[in-house]
């Protein structure tokens, strides 16, 4: 029972120590949570934590949108979107987004993040099974799976990054060149260092 009763306390004292100091909603709650905690309301406790926890992927997913490349030349970029789900959804997580055009052509990079889903997932992605009616390929030095298919124009690319972060380029109208293009774009490394 010992173990239970540290672990809250030991949790909200690191995450008020790496919060700003100065009043936003993320203090606010862990202060809230803190004083439940404090009276022995664990349900309460734990509400405050989690929505805390959610604020936090929230803002981590503002500052992720940044890895997504800018537009290619002669395309055009529509503005990078943030989501985060809960646990009940795919085991929760934050996905990153961006929209790319370029008259007719649309390309789609997706940036999912923060899911305990990704480590299972990078299991399947490292099997050769997984590779079927696709091609493997390396696209900085990171291994890619392509799938294009020529007379629709259209594919996507799959990368399995760090086991923490599964990057999908989908595209429609586009050659499998301009698709390899937007995946080479972004930066896997910077991303890596996270």
């Amino acid at each position: 029972m010992k173990k239970i009763t540290i672990l809250p306390s030991l949790l909200l004292s690191t995450l008020l120590l790496s919060t700003n100091v100065m009043a936003d909603d993320i203090s606010d709650t862990l202060e809230e949570a803190l004083a439940s905690y404090k009276q022995g309301d664990v349900s309460q406790t734990k509400e405050d934590v989690i929505y805390v926890l959610e604020l936090l992927k929230q803002q981590s997913g503002n500052t992720l949108k940044s890895y997504l490349p800018e537009a290619l030349e002669g395309w055009k970029a529509e503005e990078a979107k943030s989501e985060t789900a809960g646990a009940g959804m795919l085991g929760g997580g934050t996905t990153l987004s961006r929209i790319y055009k370029k008259d007719k052509a649309k390309v789609v990079i997706e940036i999912v993040t923060d899911s305990p889903l990704l480590e299972s997932l990078g299991a399947v992605f490292a099997n050769p099974m997984f590779a079927s009616g696709g091609e493997i390929k390396r696209i900085n030095r990171e291994k890619a799976m392509i799938k294009y298919n020529k007379q629709r124009e259209s594919g996507d690319i799959s990368l399995m990054i760090d086991k923490r972060f599964m990057i999908n380029i989908k595209g429609s109208k586009v050659s499998k060149e301009e698709l390899i293009s937007y995946a080479e774009a972004i930066d896997f490394k910077a991303l890596k260092k996270i």
